[in-house]
């Protein structure tokens, strides 16, 4: 017998849904810090000539590394959270087909195991 418990799967469908959406955000914002924040050291002048432009150069390529480190390491954790809930949802559905068809069917009829 159940113990009053339900588990409302189009809400699952709709977070399913937000995480797929929150990870093609992070695909853009991984391209982006990837492909759109480099900065040349060309960019503090043609001759570099003051001291601090190596040091600066050199921090922003450790940010960036930074940056792009847990864009990954995020992306790894929603889709993991994603696929994970999408596989939960799956085994829900499968139970209640299968609850159903214990029962007798989709509409109810009376014709399965237990209406006899």
């Amino acid at each position: 017998m159940s113990n009053g418990m339900r588990v409302d799967l189009s809400a699952m469908d709709e977070v399913i849904r937000k995480l797929w959406a929150l990870l093609d955000d992070m695909d853009k914002a991984g391209q982006t810090s990837r492909y759109s924040t480099e900065i040349p050291m060309d960019a503090f002048g043609n001759s570099c000539l003051f001291l601090e432009a190596g040091d600066l150069h050199a921090a922003h390529k450790n940010m960036k590394t930074d940056l792009e480190t847990a864009i990954k390491s995020l992306h790894g954790l929603i889709d993991k959270f994603g696929t994970s809930t999408s596989k939960v949802k799956d085994k829900y559905t499968e139970q209640e087909y299968a609850n159903k068809q214990q029962m007798g069917g989709d509409a109810g009829s009376s014709n399965g195991e237990f209406a006899k």
